[in-house]
């Protein structure tokens, strides 16, 4: 079955054609919710070393990021000789990781990282301490320069598995001609989750999480989740406003992707590197959190202040990303400054709502560069009853703000800046309200008759 969309961008109106039909998460036992952890490749790049990474895990700790759960630590590119062994392995790099892979992921995890083997069924009850993570490139080369493991996946999985890894985020750079490949962009990463599932195999343990990160080539939302346990779906993020609203516009699009075991990936956090507001870098933080993306911290955790260390930590923010029962994105109801369904990247939509285990979510983002006043009526999200109101819980001030019934509106809501609240059902509205509908157009009396409120509101030319 085929589904027609249009889409508004810049003025003009195209016609998208995508399939209803499932595409089925792969849940082999890892990553049901959005993976927490740190990530070196934003702060310090390729100037990485074994003392760089045990001194971020240290902190992760100190800092009070692992009990937030943030849950793994990331080694990106660079950490690897410039060529294989003469049998044919990656070596890490002698220098840099002189002590090897393997004493660094002992040393981890006995700050308290976790890792080992475990039945599927348990798996829940230890994803509360950090693991160690590993990268690799789907091409000859990794980005910077490095081994990557274009037709040698089996082998490269078997080192990362023996170094203790227990995540792998594989690049996209340096593809080999057609004439070699002779695949597509899903068969190139299918190489490598053949790989996954057959070490797993042979190891007896659960899976390497897979994080694919090719960018958001080949319509990877479609497929990714039949792979691995996200997907990138747009190139590098950057410590700048336009490069946040082009992320969450071109995202805005693809939410019905994200679910349990598999998820829209909108790439690294980049709180706390500079070229961000506070209020954007809460607004980053928000957006990234409620999309139910993956949450990888990428700034100098030596030097991170406590403003932005607060974001990260905030609990309820986190609790959502993290929700148990529900695994879905929160969506747009309402794109705002622009017509709805309208691609706009320096503003996308700005009225959001999603479910949750303890009621709706949502998130209204300010994309102007002035404060504004936003409102919205309650039973424009899917989530909510009509003739019902909702208690209303803040979660940045984290305070309770009272009941909305049938409408809420935020003041001032700071240039770039962001409102997250938590609706939950508190009873029937007060009786006598009028109109009898929210919405009060789409109402009709029993006996077929328009209520007042449409002879009002025709009156009036509304």
């Amino acid at each position: 079955m085929v589904t027609t969309f249009l889409l508004t961008i810049a003025g003009a109106t195209l016609t998208l054609l995508g399939s209803t039909k499932p595409t089925w998460a792969l849940n082999n036992g890892v990553a049901k919710l959005p993976t927490l952890g740190y990530n070196t490749w934003n702060a310090f790049q390729c100037n990485i070393d074994e003392d760089l990474i045990l001194e971020t895990a240290h902190l992760m700790k100190s800092l009070g990021l692992q009990d937030a759960g943030y849950n793994y630590v990331n080694i990106d590119d660079c950490y690897a000789e410039k060529n294989r062994t003469a049998d044919g392995d990656i070596i890490e790099d002698r220098v840099r990781f002189k002590n090897g892979m393997k004493k660094l992921n002992q040393q981890v995890h006995a700050l308290g990282f976790k890792t080992g083997i475990v039945s599927l069924d348990t798996l829940a009850t230890i994803m509360d301490a950090p693991d160690e993570v590993q990268y690799s490139d789907s091409g000859w080369f990794t980005c910077g320069g490095y081994p990557g493991s274009w037709g040698n996946e089996l082998r490269d999985l078997r080192t990362f598995s023996n170094w203790g890894f227990d995540y792998l985020k594989y690049d996209n750079c340096a593809i080999p001609y057609d004439s070699i490949t002779r695949t597509g962009m899903v068969g190139k990463y299918q190489r490598m989750a053949d790989a996954v599932k057959q070490v797993a195999k042979e190891t007896r343990k659960l899976p390497i999480v897979f994080s694919l990160c090719q960018w958001g080539w080949s319509q990877v939302w479609l497929w990714g989740a039949e792979l691995g346990q996200s997907w990138r779906t747009t190139g590098d993020i950057a410590p700048a406003w336009e490069s946040l609203t082009f992320i969450i516009n071109f995202n805005s699009f693809l939410t019905q992707a994200t679910d349990f075991y598999g998820r829209n990936d909108l790439d690294m956090l980049q709180l706390g590197n500079g070229g961000l507001t506070f209020e954007e870098a809460k607004s980053h933080f928000t957006a990234w959190a409620l999309m139910k993306s993956p949450l990888l911290i990428g700034t100098n955790l030596s030097s991170i202040t406590p403003d932005i260390l607060g974001i990260l930590k905030n609990k309820e923010i986190l609790e959502i990303n993290q929700d148990p029962i529900v695994g879905k994105s929160i969506s747009p109801f309402r794109w705002g400054i622009n017509p709805d369904w309208t691609s706009n990247s320096t503003h996308p939509a700005q009225y959001w709502s999603g479910p949750s285990k303890d009621g709706t979510v949502i998130m209204l983002l300010n994309t102007l560069d002035e404060p504004a006043t936003m409102t919205f009526n309650l039973t424009e999200s899917p989530w909510i009853d009509a003739g019902r109101q909702y208690s209303v819980r803040d979660l940045w001030a984290h305070t309770d703000n009272g009941t909305a019934v049938r409408n809420f509106t935020a003041p001032d809501v700071p240039p770039h800046g962001v409102v997250a609240l938590l609706l939950k059902d508190a009873g029937n509205e007060p009786a006598g309200l009028f109109p009898e509908c929210s919405v009060w157009w789409q109402c009709t009396d029993k006996n077929g008759t328009r209520d007042e409120a449409w002879k009002q509101a025709d009156s009036s030319g509304s």
